[in-house]
């Protein structure tokens, strides 16, 4: 069990290297996006990206996991290269109508979004890159269902790179502004295709089979509203934020969640990368209940421990990186953010029982339902709470969408999820960064100590509560034992 276990935390670290560079570029960034552009040029941006976002989660039409399901099913071994193919064509298919449509709809988009016309370029640009994502999309879940992580991830390095100094060149040196992010953002993914899909046509055979994406589609149509609902959830509320305040709160809040995502790229979306395919090949072995329970645990103590982290030291990350003190406030949000991400991380588990079971429009239903939830409580909260208000609206609104998927799926698939200990961490979590709040204004030398302190005391703090098994106290004291020596670090990396 505890091997398996390591096998999908292994291709999770792998696939977070790559996920890591991409946040590092983000981050690096900040400085210069904080002296080039104005915070409400931010908010501008952030909306520009999340439009991107959604009409990718939209148009892919749910294929990159479809293809992932049925990749491990047997009666698609022969035929798994006729099926890249035929999708492939599809998502080709889709791109061209997009550009199309899309081209010709954009001077009334940019009314729509800017109540401007001057933004058109940016239209033009983002429709592009959409259509380089849905292809790039599908090709990297083709390397997640072969378990290419490090293809995956080295691709993805060299990405971030182009897009890294692009923006570099593009922003700071010819200081051309959002248009230049634009342009960076639409050089990596044409980067990115060119070396991954020179690998993928020995992965093809040209034959379109109309009756495999008739199934690919079945499968993947519900997933549209779940990815959909999902997208909504995490960044719909900018858009009511534009509505209800103005672009300024946009950029605060896009740049507070920019910084709580951080617990979101590093772990949860390294984590669901490798999870999918793995949990597919165990569901209906001996002791897969167990394996998807244990999973759950593990992740949540890892999402616990980095989001105080993360939250504790937030507002100091915030100002050593951005330039501007006009972007300090947005801080006051991390806290709130990171603790829907862990939520949400949570949620990716528990749903494996609809997915094996393949009742996916459950998650569809339950996604919907929290989206309306989230917009109600996003136009009661923001007029008066502002940035605050859109924070709280998500946490209660994932935490809402947990308790549906958590409940839904266990009437298919019951899982004996380890729930005690999972209460135990969240409550534990939420009163040492009360804590952490009684440094928030002694000088800078105290309260980092402090919050070291309450940062390496949750272990310690999980053991007084009878957290751990006896095998997994035994396996804390053989790791300890094995490195406690940084004299003995060589030989044990050499040995391994």
């Amino acid at each position: 069990m505890l091997n398996k276990i390591k096998h999908i935390f292994k291709h999770s670290t792998v696939y977070s290297i790559g996920n890591v560079a991409q946040k590092f570029s983000g981050i690096f960034l900040l400085p210069l996006y904080s002296k080039y552009i104005t915070i409400s040029e931010y908010g501008i941006l952030g909306i520009l990206e999340i439009t991107i976002i959604l009409l990718s989660q939209i148009l892919i039409f749910g294929q990159a996991q479809a293809f992932l399901r049925f990749y491990v099913l047997k009666e698609f071994y022969e035929r798994r290269k006729s099926t890249l193919f035929t999708v492939y064509i599809f998502m080709l298919f889709v791109g061209i109508i997009l550009n199309l449509i899309g081209q010709y709809l954009a001077p009334k988009v940019s009314n729509v979004l800017f109540e401007s016309p001057d933004f058109l370029i940016y239209i033009r640009f983002c429709i592009i890159i959409i259509s380089l994502q849905l292809i790039n999309s599908l090709l990297l879940s083709v390397l997640r269902a072969k378990e290419k992580s490090s293809f995956y991830t080295i691709a993805n390095i060299v990405k971030v790179l182009i897009f890294l100094f692009s923006n570099i060149y593009l922003v700071a040196y010819l200081r051309i502004g959002i248009k230049g992010i634009l342009i960076s953002y639409l050089i990596s993914d044409a980067v990115l295709f060119l070396i991954i899909f020179p690998y993928m046509i020995s992965e093809m055979e040209l034959k379109f089979d109309l009756k495999i994406l008739k199934q690919l589609l079945a499968f993947g149509f519900p997933l549209i509203f779940i990815n959909l609902a999902g997208m909504l959830l995490n960044v719909g509320d900018r858009y009511i934020l534009k509505l209800l305040v103005d672009y300024r709160e946009v950029g605060l809040y896009n740049l507070g969640y920019k910084i709580a995502g951080l617990l979101n790229v590093f772990f949860i979306q390294s984590f669901s990368l490798a999870l999918f395919p793995l949990a597919f090949k165990m569901y209906n072995q001996k002791g897969d209940k167990r394996y998807y329970s244990k999973i759950l645990t593990y992740f949540c103590y890892i999402l616990f421990w980095a989001g105080l982290g993360l939250a504790f030291f937030g507002k100091e990350f915030i100002k050593v990186l951005t330039l501007n003190p006009d972007y300090w406030a947005s801080y006051q949000v991390v806290p709130y953010i990171i603790f829907a991400y862990i939520i949400s991380g949570a949620k990716y588990v528990v749903s494996l029982g609809l997915f094996l079971t393949k009742k996916t429009q459950y998650i569809a239903y339950n996604a919907i339902i929290a989206v309306m939830i989230n917009i109600g409580l996003n136009f009661i909260l923001i007029p008066k709470y502002k940035m605050i208000g859109a924070a709280i609206a998500t946490v209660i609104s994932f935490i809402i969408l947990y308790m549906l998927t958590y409940l839904i799926a266990n009437r298919y698939y019951k899982i004996p999820y380890e729930n005690t200990k999972l209460i135990k961490m969240m409550i534990l979590s939420i009163f040492l960064y009360m804590i952490s709040s009684l440094f928030a204004n002694m000088n800078l030398e105290i309260r980092v100590l402090g919050k070291l302190i309450l940062f390496i005391s949750f272990p310690i703090f999980l053991y007084f509560l009878n957290f751990y098994e006896k095998i997994e106290i035994l396996r804390i004291k053989q790791v300890w034992n094995k490195w406690k020596n940084p004299l003995k670090w060589r030989g044990n990396l050499s040995k391994k």
